[in-house]
């Protein structure tokens, strides 16, 4: 059976793409997939994962066929499913071949997973990296807002020798840095990914 992971992100151009799939490979890797690593796509927004996805997952029912996108906030629903249906601007049904563990929520963002190995910014930065403008740590990722994640990776990152974080020099070099481990105790919308992926080996 093949995995295949449908990603938010990467834009539009070649490079940032195959720059998101580099970070997820990696990141899947070091979360211990490497015998069995999932193909990433990199699909840039988050609509035109979806809609891949779902052309994905109705062509090709012998794979598993995984949604990777943003929560884009809270996740108070029930399951990802509600949460992408309930949320203003997705509204997104699911399809009828998809179940419940073939959608997956980085959340509240993608960089909400950067805040689990703060030693991996502090290395990458550099000097005048200035750790103590991160929030305070939580007990699960997911309880950080997005506003307040991207907050802190400005004013955290502004001083360093690499400057201010952008999305996109930074964040898909960061992601393959990350400690996937790290990333997966402090978030349980990563625990359930990783081991949803490791089920269907």
């Amino acid at each position: 059976m093949k995995t295949t992971v449908y990603v938010e992100g990467g834009g539009t151009g070649r490079a940032l793409r195959q720059a998101c799939r580099e970070g997820f490979g990696s990141f899947f890797r070091k979360a211990g997939l490497d015998e069995r690593m999932p193909k990433v796509v990199a699909c840039g927004s988050r609509t035109q994962a979806y809609d891949r996805f779902r052309v994905a997952i109705g062509q090709r029912p012998a794979d598993f066929i995984v949604l990777l996108v943003d929560g884009e906030g809270p996740v108070k629903a029930d399951t990802p499913w509600a949460h992408l249906r309930e949320r203003e601007g997705d509204g997104w049904a699911r399809p009828a071949d998809a179940a419940d563990r073939n959608v997956h929520l980085m959340v509240q963002v993608m960089e909400s997973w950067f805040l689990a190995d703060r030693e991996c910014l502090a290395s990458y930065f550099g000097n005048g990296f200035r750790a103590n403008a991160l929030p305070a740590p939580q007990r699960f990722l997911e309880e950080v807002a997005k506003a307040d994640v991207e907050r802190a990776l400005r004013d955290s990152t502004r001083p360093s020798r690499k400057g201010r974080y952008t999305k996109g020099r930074d964040s898909f070099a960061l992601l393959r840095l990350l400690d996937a481990a790290k990333v997966i105790e402090g978030s349980p919308h990563a625990r359930r990914l990783i081991e949803a992926i490791k089920e269907r080996l």
